[in-house]
């Protein structure tokens, strides 16, 4: 293998979204910087016609994609690479493999990111807002007044949950404007759960429990 066809696949091996110049890249490879251009750029271009013969969906219909995926993602729902094998295979009408969804990724790094993320329940989501914090407070301090209740005698009661369902981290594809700019981030979980009930060792103000 040529030196030049060696340096032009490290290019073609980097992951969706990695910068690079031709300068940087034929120092590191000791390879001409004009000749590297021109024969990458020319494969390239070749690659791109190939691809767009041999493509599953029509450019429209990948646009529709990233949009559903969009959406998906500011629901708190984004998918996985298996998700979006099925979105693109109940389009095409014929089975898209995962190099197919390797290479839609590289075709819009800037649309879209790969993240782990953890799992958010689904009635947290709908409680995490900040009036409903204050009104929570509001509501607490004015019983508490109400009942003559100090806050030495307070504590916080927390519910401990077991995941009957999913119950690890998973690999989610996301928006990537949505997730860099607007901090979507988390996946809803639906709320499958067995919860016990404990009590904290710390009062409302502070001091251990006795």
């Amino acid at each position: 293998m040529s030196c030049i066809k060696a340096t032009i696949e490290a290019i073609e091996s980097r992951d969706p979204g990695d910068k690079f110049t031709y300068s940087e890249v034929a120092r590191r490879f000791g390879v001409d910087r004009s000749t590297l251009s021109r024969r990458h750029q020319q494969t390239r271009g070749s690659n791109e016609a190939k691809s767009r013969n041999q493509q599953l969906l029509h450019p429209h219909q990948e646009l529709q994609l990233l949009e559903h995926i969009d959406e998906l993602t500011e629901a708190g729902l984004p998918p996985t690479r298996t998700m979006i094998q099925n979105f693109a295979s109940a389009i095409a009408g014929r089975a898209a493999s995962q190099s197919w969804v390797t290479r839609f990724f590289h075709r819009h790094p800037d649309a879209i990111i790969s993240h782990w993320s953890t799992s958010l329940d689904r009635n947290r989501h709908r409680a995490d807002s900040v009036y409903k914090y204050e009104s929570y407070f509001d509501l607490l301090s004015t019983k508490m007044a109400q009942h003559h209740i100090r806050a030495q005698d307070v504590y916080n009661m927390d519910e401990k949950g077991f995941l009957i369902g999913v119950t690890r981290r998973s690999k989610r594809v996301f928006s990537k404007q949505k997730y860099e700019t607007r901090g979507f981030k988390k996946v809803i979980q639906d709320g499958n759960r067995d919860w016990i009930t404990v009590i904290a060792a710390i009062c409302a103000v502070g001091s251990e429990e006795r």
